[in-house]
């Protein structure tokens, strides 16, 4: 996916930067990263508040098989099929990746401070 589509596509969320990753690319907003795109799919961060509602949609949680032929989930889901035709539906599910993000970050930051008072 080119970075105009992908730009489109956030748009909701104001502007986002995209960098290669893992074969792929990150897409931030404000720093956090909120979506990868890997294989000309985009996928959307998620965590235990907003994956239920990725579920319900029929969104698949994106995973990669490991040399011992195991799964590991990531927490990235696609976006849900309808959300591409609707403007509005996109703005929902890319807010709730950016939500997750933010949530994601915090709970970084919390362990940091843990870790030091500890010290």
């Amino acid at each position: 996916m080119d970075k105009d589509a992908i730009e489109e596509m956030f748009c909701s969320l104001g502007s986002v930067s995209i960098k290669r990753m893992f074969g792929g690319k990150g897409i931030y907003h404000q720093g956090l990263i909120v979506a990868l795109e890997v294989d000309g799919q985009i996928l959307l961060k998620a965590d235990a508040i907003s994956a239920p509602a990725f579920a319900v949609a029929g969104a698949q949680q994106w995973g990669y098989d490991v040399k011992d032929r195991k799964t590991v989930m990531m927490p990235y889901w696609n976006i849900p099929e309808d959300a591409y035709d609707d403007p509005d539906e996109m703005a929902k599910w890319v807010r709730l990746a950016y939500e997750a993000a933010v949530r994601s970050e915090a709970a970084k930051k919390g362990s940091r401070s843990a870790k030091k008072a500890k010290n």
